[in-house]
């Protein structure tokens, strides 16, 4: 049987999620024997080298940059799977979305208590190279069709284990409480 495709990728979000991914510890063998990882920066591949069978997001999209690759992973890989609560319903960086875009701009760049020193011209960035910022910030399924939803911030070592398992396989995956409570 050929190896699946995984591909993974961060967009707004703390990266917690591929710690997760990698706190399956010596799982990480027998995963490299069903999978071949490709897009990923687990792998340092920038572009896509072939179709994947899964990819994994995690983060949401706060600037035009995350929306333009959470499409491509969509155009890439055939399940798509939101990992954690930020991919799921914009996390923390989401906590923004109950403050106009403007203010937090200003107080970021005008009115923050380390500005005056640090941006003596009191100017909010507008390079035409960095990433246009958004009004929100969206949870991927509002972006594009997502086909799985693994919720935890982060999610356990365990649950993505599981979820990987039966994404491979083609099996059910079964979710025990203990998977993912938090007591």
């Amino acid at each position: 049987m050929p190896k699946k495709v995984i591909a993974t990728v961060s967009l707004a979000g703390c990266f917690g999620c591929h710690m997760s991914l990698l706190d399956i510890d010596e799982r990480l063998l027998e995963l490299i024997e069903l999978v071949e990882f490709n897009k990923s920066p687990l792998t340092d591949l920038k572009t896509f080298t072939k179709e994947c069978d899964i990819g994994l997001v995690e983060g949401g999209c706060c600037n035009d940059e995350n929306v333009h690759t959470l499409i491509e992973f969509r155009k890439h890989c055939k399940t798509l799977v939101a990992v954690g609560e930020c991919a799921i319903m914009g996390g923390l960086p989401g906590m923004r979305n109950l403050i106009p875009l403007k203010e937090c701009l200003d107080e970021s760049y005008l009115g923050g208590p380390t500005t005056a020193a640090g941006n003596p011209g009191r100017l909010i960035p507008a390079d035409p190279d960095l990433p246009k910022i958004l009004n929100r910030v969206y949870p991927c399924h509002e972006v594009v069709k997502m086909d799985a939803f693994l919720p935890g911030c982060p999610p356990r070592a365990d649950l993505i284990w599981d979820a990987l398992v039966a994404l491979v396989t083609g099996t059910e995956l079964k979710l025990p409480y203990e998977t993912f409570k938090f007591d």
